[in-house]
């Protein structure tokens, strides 16, 4: 059996006045051979009196006390139907995922090991370069299971890129042209506000940053223009040669003109920095649409696999995938071609939604862009990649039994 992760976001509504028990049943899952993460809604659950079992067996779980669901993951050769019971004594929920405040970032650990690392504090560049390059609200270091840093922040070539992040570039604000990207033009920029939730246990470990965008150029005091709720989500994959990330946004403009996302190659979405021992000769690039690193910028797709020479030898690398209902899906991306910066090919990556087409944000309106990626030890194949997305893009279903 393929050991990688499918994970299709499975949800019921239940109304729970606390029952003795629960019974559901997993649908819609033929032809299914890889874990799979599922979550039922579940309301008022006290999870402390509760234990989960397929069968006689105990089934880890973990309940979102925000949203109220309830997840776990099903494995192929699992029975269709699940009990959720009273709890026994002898039934265990073992957190392997965690969540911790260390030195200014917000970790997120499997198995103890951290591999994500959310930026809450101020980071500024070293010294003799301006400090308007200093920045809080970013993922680095992103790191593969065995030990590799893919991310990089404060290169010399752009002070402003920032490991794994997503501010937009080309906007407008009354008319005014601001960037939040280009952070030594002195316009604008995004900031780490608070933490909303933080999570953590046998399936998932997570956390929901609040990130302002700030306007410093078109009032006299710096203005909230973009009103950010990120939420990072690390899953239990059930392998020990990759792990699988979602990067949410949820975003709004309190302006009362709102904000225009000007099209432009750069901008939004999801972008990542990678570190600086890819280069030209040594990174591959592989889309849902068959492009490769010569032929992929400017052009559309649901997924990317972006992979390069790892420092312990072979390989590992990122699939990075976007969602049906973002917009502009298949989504456009900017790669950097491979005689960027000096020749050198450095690589970077981003999903852009504004690449080809303006974006008006409307005044209070709500709006979501959704990413997942697999970090991967080693190859991972087009088929492998398409199933990751089917999974993402198109979950089974599930069914309450009545008892």
């Amino acid at each position: 059996m393929m050991r990688f992760l499918l994970f299709g976001i499975i949800m019921v509504l239940i109304s729970c006045n606390q029952k003795e028990s629960y019974h559901f049943e997993i649908g819609n899952s033929e032809g299914l051979t890889t874990p799979e993460a599922v979550r039922i809604h579940m309301p008022g659950l006290n999870p402390r009196e509760m234990s989960l079992y397929n069968g006689e067996r105990n089934v880890n779980f973990q309940y979102d006390e925000l949203t109220q669901d309830l997840w776990f993951i099903h494995h192929p050769e699992n029975h269709l139907q699940y009990t959720l019971k009273q709890l026994s004594l002898t039934a265990k929920n073992t957190a392997i995922l965690k969540a911790k405040k260390h030195q200014g970032n917000m970790e997120l650990a499997i198995n103890n090991q951290a591999v994500v690392q959310y930026r809450y504090e101020m980071s500024y560049p070293p010294e003799g370069i301006d400090s308007i390059y200093g920045k809080s609200g970013y993922i680095h270091p992103l790191i593969t299971p065995r030990g590799d840093t893919l991310t990089r922040i404060q290169p010399p070539d752009h002070w402003h890129h920032y490991g794994l992040w997503g501010p937009w570039t080309h906007t407008q604000v009354n008319g005014q042209r601001v960037d939040f990207w280009n952070l030594g033009e002195g316009m604008g920029t995004v900031l780490f506000k608070e933490f909303k939730n933080v999570n953590a246990g046998a399936v998932f470990a997570s956390l929901t940053a609040s990130q302002e965008h700030i306007d410093y150029k078109t009032t006299e005091s710096p203005n909230v223009a973009l009103n950010e709720e990120l939420q990072i989500k690390l899953w239990n994959s059930d392998n020990p040669d990759r792990y699988v990330l979602d990067y949410i946004s949820n975003f709004s403009s309190p302006l009362k003109e709102g904000i225009l996302f000007e099209a432009y190659r750069y901008g939004g979405g999801i972008g990542l920095r990678f570190n600086e021992r890819w280069k030209a000769d040594n990174c591959t690039v592989l889309t849902s649409e068959g492009k490769d690193r010569l032929s992929a910028d400017g052009s559309n797709a649901r997924w990317c696999i972006v992979s390069g020479a790892a420092s312990y030898g072979g390989t590992n690398g990122i699939l990075f995938m976007s969602h049906p209902n973002n917009r502009m899906h298949p989504e456009p991306m900017r790669i950097w071609p491979v005689d960027a910066n000096g020749g050198r090919g450095d690589m970077f990556f981003e999903f852009c939604p504004i690449r080809h087409q303006e974006w008006k944000i409307e005044p209070d309106k709500n709006y979501q862009l959704q990413y997942r990626m697999v970090v991967f030890e080693g190859e991972l194949n087009a088929d492998e990649a398409e199933a990751y997305w089917q999974a993402f893009a198109q979950p089974p279903t599930i069914s309450l039994i009545e008892n």
